[in-house]
């Protein structure tokens, strides 16, 4: 693969280093395993350099005034738009999106951007009543100030909005990036870099270190990195936590998320969200729905409409337009799925779809499951795969008490027509985000978003998180 905003090189200090000497990382095509490109592993010394250069800029770059940061984010939109094709095809190739999905994501990064663009300009604080008592005849008010050099570790699976989630916000609010592309989509991260070079920041002001987990370590423990900003894992998120000493953390995890559908019209309707909600992407989306709880009173008439729809639902090379269910990221996962498959069943879970498996190109059918029990991993842990859960509920009240019978609590999606169903949900549920008559993957990317317990900590969403990343300063007169 061969293209101008594509380098065999790591970006430090406003420069390109390619690292002859060193080992690469190598990305193949998800679906046909075709080689792809490979960037040079940043070495020791690279680091050391992107960190010194990433705080020498943000210095600099603090004292621009909100309208010039917003103009620079106005050309990186401007960039990409004129991009927009290749960034899709990248996503296809790198990540093995479904081209529908791929598309969209493109959008939903320039929206990203669109939105950092507004909010660079509203960047407010808070007018502090305190004017009785001890603070008779005083005024307080706050303003907001950039924290520092903010550390981007992305994940695969949306190789350019959850980066934009990260790197839009930090700049609108004055920060400096060093991002973490993930290794087995880095392509998009190495060529949204190339176009941010084209955009005049100070030397250093952004880099991109591909390197190994040693390596990145040292983006999380050192004190003059001010935040890390982590979408992943929760096993890897937590461990980072407890890794970063005292500096600010913002952790987007996993989840097994739930859609709970009561008694509602239009089910056909219902049947077709959650079917997509389920398995678009091959359910490697982190707000994926992964349990199916379903008011007993109209199961039977229920699960049949789930069925049709989901055997409607493309499957296999993520070119096609009619694709909605592509390969899995690796070999790793698609046998760790097929795995605890037969885990559920050697353990009484029946299995409801006739799915097809393809090991050359790591394409799994959707598999949806019944008759399971809480403890299975296909319940309790985050499946991030083309596998969900169907069963049965008697009482709404019951149902919520299995949506949070999780250690999980990122977002759930409800199906119902009562009111008095929304405010129990949102009274009871423990849960980031409560999605009414849809799924649970839906997001737009002004909102806020993160989960509970152990599904992260802040929240992104363009304005919550770059409260995420300033710092309020309070004067009083």
């Amino acid at each position: 693969m061969n293209h101008p905003l594509l380098k065999r090189a790591n970006f430090i200090d406003g420069k390109w280093f390619e690292n002859p000497q060193g080992s690469f990382l190598k990305v193949f095509h998800k679906y046909s395993q075709e080689y792809l490109f490979e960037i040079p592993y940043a070495n020791e010394a690279q680091v050391e350099t992107a960190i010194q250069s990433s705080l020498k800029a943000y210095k600099v770059y603090r004292k621009w005034s909100a309208g010039e940061r917003a103009g620079k984010l106005q050309q990186l939109h401007s960039l990409l738009l004129q991009h927009k094709d290749f960034f899709t095809d990248l996503i296809i190739q790198e990540a093995g999106k479904p081209q529908t999905l791929a598309v969209a994501e493109v959008d939903r990064a320039l929206l990203t951007l669109a939105i950092s663009v507004s909010e660079a300009m509203r960047l407010g604080g808070e007018y502090i009543p305190l004017d009785f008592g001890a603070g008779a005849g005083k005024t307080a008010i706050t303003k907001r100030f950039p924290l520092g050099v903010i550390a981007c570790i992305t994940p695969f699976n949306f190789p350019l909005n959850l980066l934009m989630h990260k790197i839009a916000p930090a700049l609108a609010a004055g920060n400096s990036v060093i991002i973490k592309p993930p290794p087995q989509s880095p392509l998009c991260a190495l060529a949204l870099t190339s176009l941010l070079s084209q955009v005049g920041y100070p030397d250093g002001l952004i880099s991109l270190l591909n390197c190994e987990v040693s390596l990145a370590e040292k983006l999380v423990t050192d004190e003059r990195i001010a935040m890390v900003s982590f979408t992943g894992s929760d096993k890897v998120g937590w461990y980072l936590k407890n890794k970063c000493g005292r500096k600010r953390i913002a952790l987007e995890l996993g989840g097994n998320a739930a859609i709970v559908v009561d008694e509602f019209d239009h089910m056909p309707n219902v049947a077709k969200t959650v079917a997509m909600g389920a398995f678009s992407y091959a359910g490697q989306i982190c707000i994926s729905t992964q349990r199916i709880l379903v008011n007993a009173k109209i199961y039977d008439q229920f699960l049949p409409l789930l069925l049709e729809e989901i055997r409607q639902l493309g499957c296999g090379n993520p070119h096609e337009k009619s694709t909605i269910v592509g390969p899995m990221i690796d070999k790793k996962s698609y046998d760790r799925v097929l795995g605890w498959v037969e885990e559920a069943k050697q353990q009484g879970a029946k299995v409801l779809t006739n799915s097809k498996a393809d090991e050359t190109h790591h394409v799994l059918e959707p598999i949806l499951l019944t008759q399971t029990k809480k403890e299975m991993k296909v319940v309790s842990d985050e499946v991030f795969g083309p596998l969900a859960i169907i069963e049965k509920y008697e009482s709404f009240s019951d149902a919520l008490k299995m949506v949070n019978d999780s250690r999980f609590g990122l977002q759930t999606g409800i199906f119902s027509n009562k009111i008095d169903a929304m405010k129990m949900a949102l009274d009871t549920l423990e849960v980031g985000g409560i999605i009414m008559n849809h799924a649970s993957g839906f997001r737009i990317d002004s909102m806020p978003y993160g989960g509970v317990k152990e599904s992260g900590l802040g929240r992104e969403g363009v304005k919550y998180a770059i409260e995420e990343m300033t710092e309020a300063r309070l004067i009083v007169y």
